[in-house]
């Protein structure tokens, strides 16, 4: 009986009467861990739970979120166009998304609101869906060890009390972390991540002035 060779890691997830012909372009320079991910079929793939999200934050083991295969897959695509159209991901981020016009911050860390911005991640993890992940997006720096790429402990101070105020009044279960310096696809424009449990839909409308992640904008604009 011949041996059925395993399918292209670029076919996966992709109906068969839409399959290419040959790899795609946004998908030629993938890292063997993409290709692995990417080649996985969505009904393989398990979505954490929040206990496990809480744990993988708590053992600062970040590198460990990935996305959904075919979440990937799109993602890839997006930002490969993005580069295209826009030159970087960095100023896609911070003339689109963003919308800021300068990045000199008007103070120190959190000391003033128009140096902070609020938006969804727009290419979440492979999460429950009751799990929200924001990023929050600084002007301002927050300092990380030379050696680690790990935040210092002053500057987790700082995020950690930010959080706090923020988020503490109106969500019961909330994480957040920054983003191992290896890790970030975003390096120019300072940022880190929340992850709230469960949370209100009026305050997420309210905290993030109504933003609306992309995976949602192409999705709804077919």
């Amino acid at each position: 009986m011949p041996i059925e060779e395993p399918l292209p890691f670029w076919l996966a997830n992709v109906p068969r009467d839409q399959w290419p012909t040959e790899c795609p372009d946004f998908l030629k320079v993938c890292s063997e861990k993409d290709r692995s991910i990417i080649g996985t079929p969505d009904e393989q793939y398990a979505v954490l739970t929040w206990e496990e999200v809480r744990e993988l934050v708590g053992s600062d083991r970040v590198d460990k979120f990935h996305r959904k295969p075919s979440e990937l897959r799109r993602y890839r695509q997006f930002t490969y166009r993005l580069v295209e159209e826009y030159g970087s991901i960095t100023d896609f981020i911070v003339n689109k998304r963003l919308q800021w016009t300068q990045l000199e911050p008007r103070g120190g860390p959190f000391e003033y609101a128009e140096d902070i911005k609020i938006l969804y991640n727009d290419w979440p993890y492979g999460i429950d869906p009751d799990i929200v992940h924001l990023v929050v997006w600084t002007k301002f720096g927050l300092e990380d060890d030379p050696e680690t790429g790990r935040s210092t402990p002053e500057s987790q101070q700082e995020i950690g009390e930010y959080v706090q105020r923020t988020f503490a009044s109106k969500v019961q279960e909330f994480v957040w972390f920054k983003n191992w310096r290896s890790l970030k696809s975003v390096d120019a424009v300072e940022h880190f991540h929340v992850m709230l449990y469960k949370p209100d839909g009026e305050f997420l409308q309210h905290i993030t002035n109504g933003d609306v992640p992309m995976t949602e904008q192409l999705a709804s604009s077919g």
